[in-house]
């Protein structure tokens, strides 16, 4: 039996329901299921880009800027 790759999608109840055509000839010996999370997919560029200008005037409410507190006392060089 050779190594099968099969992606799926845990459902909303959290179980992962799969169906491996494995062939008749494979029937009645043992399989090891591993269950690995896949990565997720990275952004292309143009997603990038797109979702930060999305993002544009989005923003409600005033900017604040807090305290910054006091600068430190140095001696002189």
């Amino acid at each position: 039996m050779n190594k099968m790759v099969v992606k799926s999608k845990v459902s909303r109840d959290g179980v992962l329901h799969l169906t491996l055509p494995v062939g008749l000839e494979e029937a009645d010996k043992e399989v090891q299921v591993t269950v690995e999370p896949v990565a997720p997919a990275t952004m292309s560029q143009e997603d990038c880009r797109r979702a930060i200008l999305d993002t544009a005037g989005k923003w409600q409410g005033d900017f604040e800027r807090p305290e910054q507190g006091a600068y430190e006392e140095r001696e002189p060089s």
